[in-house]
């Protein structure tokens, strides 16, 4: 099981002080979260990429390099990179540099976002969304599968017989896709073999069970190996030495965050009522003391199948100490009770197996 963080490096005013922090001063705090979360031994750290004021990483590859150096096991992961509006050619070369620069910890996170500000800005049309998506999949996948690339589509100029480098240390450089639960998506990701990183921010974490099996089926369908397939979950968290605590202190950025997007979107005003039914252990939010979030990851990957769980904090800006003391609870306290866990669970269900 393996566990690690998501950041969108977040610059919104803090919920109790109003004050806005400068970009740079964000991005040097993320590459400390990133240099912490390997030194507790946490597994991976995801960068999402967005385009916006009010976040800092509009380039995830450039904030996990400033890291890479620093930090010697952690997996170092977009989350997501937005395909569409993206050249694949280039996000294949600045993720192979990571690579390179880590000695093989990179990995590519393909998804569409859940903002379009990229779109506008590299001049794409948002009427090609799903089309630019499936095209430009294609073509980041023959770049790796292969040094010389043959491709044409119908946005991206034509490459004929042109090699892209550098090239990176893992053979495959591994490839991910990222979904909101949409099931085409789902299904995309098991025709073509890839693991598959699901968004699991509201609701009950159970009503995913069934896309993951649709995951798998359709991928031992196509004749992949499930067994060597992963599928993460994407869930806010936060943990302190005490539940309420930890409650107290995620709640106003979680609601700031969550109000901002909703005036965008026209959700509902998210409130206590709404914050605390989510952090239940049906919930969608791990927020709580050590042992109340392993729980809550063990039951995920019990009742759901998840063999990777990224905790996104914060969702709004949050005081870089409490955010760097919910990355050490995470890497030495959940994560050992976790993998204790599922590994003795895993062991106890492939004995009952073997004797049924």
């Amino acid at each position: 099981m393996e566990i690690g963080i998501t950041s969108f490096v977040e610059t919104t005013p803090d919920a109790q002080t109003g004050e806005v922090m400068s970009h740079a001063q964000r991005l040097r705090e993320v590459v400390e979260e990133i240099v912490l979360a390997d030194r507790v031994g946490l597994d991976v750290f995801g960068i999402g990429e967005h385009h916006r004021k009010d976040y800092a990483a509009s380039s995830p590859a450039m904030v996990l390099a400033a890291a890479a150096p620093l930090t010697k096991r952690i997996r170092l992961t977009s989350a997501v990179t937005v395909l569409s509006s993206a050249d694949p050619v280039r996000v294949f070369q600045d993720f192979a540099t990571l690579d390179g620069i880590s000695n093989g910890r990179a990995e590519i996170m393909a998804g569409r976002g859940s903002f379009i500000e990229s779109f506008p800005l590299f001049g794409y049309d948002l009427n090609d969304y799903d089309e630019l998506f499936e095209e430009h999949l294609e073509l980041l996948l023959k770049i790796q599968a292969s040094e010389k690339v043959t491709w044409r589509g119908g946005h991206r100029p034509a490459i004929q017989n042109l090699g892209v480098y550098p090239r990176p240390v893992q053979n495959p450089l591994p490839i991910w896709i990222g979904s909101g639960g949409n099931q085409e998506s789902v299904v995309r990701a098991g025709l073509l073999g890839l693991p598959l990183m699901l968004a699991i921010i509201g609701g009950s974490p159970r009503q995913f069970a069934p896309l993951v099996q649709l995951y798998k089926k359709v991928a031992m369908h196509a004749g992949h190996d499930v067994s060597r397939l992963t599928v993460g979950s994407h869930s806010l968290g936060f943990v302190a030495e005490d539940t309420e605590l930890a409650a107290d202190t995620f709640f106003p950025s979680t609601q700031a965050g969550m109000n901002k997007i909703g005036r965008e979107r026209g959700w509902a005003h998210y409130n206590r009522a709404s914050f605390n039914a989510a952090r239940s252990l049906e919930g969608a939010m791990y927020v709580g003391d050590p042992e109340t979030v392993a729980q809550k990851i063990i039951h995920l990957r019990k009742h759901v199948g998840m063999t990777r769980f990224m905790m996104y904090v914060p969702i709004s800006t949050m005081p870089h100490d409490q955010v760097m003391r919910a990355i050490e609870l995470l890497g030495t306290e959940v994560a050992p009770r976790v993998r204790e866990e599922i590994t003795k669970w895993e062991a106890e269900t492939e004995q009952e197996s073997t004797f049924a």
